[in-house]
């Protein structure tokens, strides 16, 4: 983007209400932060993501998209539901929850990109606190599926399965699924800021939500790795890969973001200090000393310092948290939503089937042409981490679907194959 339009569409970002989820403004909104999504990627990647991140800090807007995230999931748990319930509410259901996921996740990977500055962090003020627990409850809900077995498996979607419920439940968890590894990445790098955080903040981490406990139950169960036919896949850049056997030992930049927070948030002096090291905490981050094995440390050389915290904390047993007298802050966004909606669950949905939900073949057709202008497939591809493969025979690609140009093929033959499956989605994107 050009500077003067980056700073038009940051200062544009303003919260939106509840009700008007879904709505054309909403949707004016998710544009307007898919495009700062997509720039600031690109910028992040070239080193030249500074402007942005001067603009979202000098027009505070970091609060404004912590509180707009937080409405998302809040509309998630208590108005989806209420929504589908409803009579008039038709199959096309599917049309909301996709475009609010889409939302969130553009949001979170958008923080994701701005947060690795300290700058960033330290404008969130107050709103840090909505965004750490808005992490502990991603992180925790990806925890307890991958304990319980229900972790997202590595099954491939394609165009033509869409309709169908199970691969329309599918796509939904797998969305939640990466909007969850972005959270991770977002709170460590709030934990890298464990200095200049509000004292609220600090203790909200470690002692109301005991995120070093949670963090050990993700090194343990590790969400983005999972085996299947006998190989091992790993969740890396957006995509399941097949990890050869001299790589498996190898740490991905998920086990990296992991470790780091651990070690911001057990080796500060002023975490060890408030921390509760009872009996429950030990014996859990005791857990972590089998996996501190040569080759992860020859990683990470850091993780020799967790390494010795950790002998030491088998062997020792810490002083008790010093007991201050402090007036902690609450997360404010959350109860404020909660509050002010409280009880029109029923009535937001009613609203949201007659005003968003329910629109006409040409309304479809119209924001279709809106989204199309704003994920152009030139910024799509400079997004894309690989290069494309034939849909038939998976080898690189050159050629695409001139009419919907979705899918790619390495050679004429292969397109011909592939046309009576590809023939409905190909419909219905052109």
């Amino acid at each position: 983007l050009p500077p003067a339009e980056a700073e038009e569409l940051v200062r544009a970002l303003q919260g939106t209400e509840l009700r008007d989820t879904g709505g054309q403004r909403w949707l004016r909104q998710h544009e307007y932060v898919e495009k700062l999504n997509m720039h600031g990627i690109l910028s992040a990647s070239a080193g030249q993501e500074q402007l942005l991140t001067e603009l979202l800090v000098t027009y505070a807007k970091i609060p404004v998209l912590i509180g707009e995230l937080i409405s998302v999931e809040i509309w998630k748990y208590k108005v989806f539901p209420v929504l589908c319930r409803l009579e008039d509410f038709k199959p096309r259901s599917t049309f909301p929850i996709y475009v609010v996921l889409h939302h969130e996740a553009s949001i979170i990977n958008l923080l994701e990109t701005v947060f690795f500055h300290k700058e960033i962090c330290e404008s969130a003020e107050d709103s840090i606190l909505d965004l750490i627990d808005y992490c502990h409850r991603k992180l925790t809900l990806l925890a307890a599926r991958s304990a319980s077995g229900q972790a997202v498996t590595s099954g491939e979607l394609h165009a033509q399965d869409l309709a169908s419920p199970s691969s329309m439940q599918k796509q939904a968890e797998t969305m939640e699924f990466e909007i969850s590894l972005k959270a991770l990445s977002v709170l460590r790098f709030i934990t890298d800021q464990v200095e200049s955080l509000p004292l609220s903040a600090l203790t909200r981490m470690l002692n109301t939500h005991n995120l070093p406990c949670l963090l050990v139950e993700l090194v343990e169960h590790c969400p983005w790795s999972c085996w299947e036919a006998g190989k091992l896949k790993k969740f890396e850049n957006g995509a399941w890969h097949v990890v050869p056997p001299e790589d498996q030992m190898k740490m991905t930049k998920l086990d990296g973001q992991v470790w780091l927070a651990l070690l911001n948030l057990l080796l500060s002096p002023e975490c060890q200090r408030k921390y509760r090291f009872d009996g429950f905490n030990k014996s859990q981050l005791l857990k972590l000393r089998v996996f501190l094995t040569d080759i992860l440390i020859d990683q990470l050389p850091n993780l020799l310092e967790m390494q010795r915290f950790l002998s030491y904390l088998a062997v020792t047993e810490p002083a008790p948290p010093k007991k201050d007298l402090v007036l902690e802050q609450v997360p404010v966004i959350w109860d404020h939503i909660l509050k002010k909606n409280s009880g029109k669950w029923e009535a937001i949905a009613k609203h949201q089937v007659k005003h968003a939900f329910s629109p006409t073949e040409e309304e479809l057709k119209l924001q279709a042409r809106r989204w199309a202008q704003t994920y152009s497939l030139d910024m799509m591809e400079a997004l894309a981490p690989d290069k494309p493969r034939c849909r038939v025979c998976g080898v690189e690609a050159a050629k695409r679907c001139s009419r919907c140009r979705n899918e790619w093929y390495c050679t004429r033959a292969c397109q011909v194959q592939h046309w009576q499956k590809h023939k409905p989605a190909c419909n219905l994107m052109a």
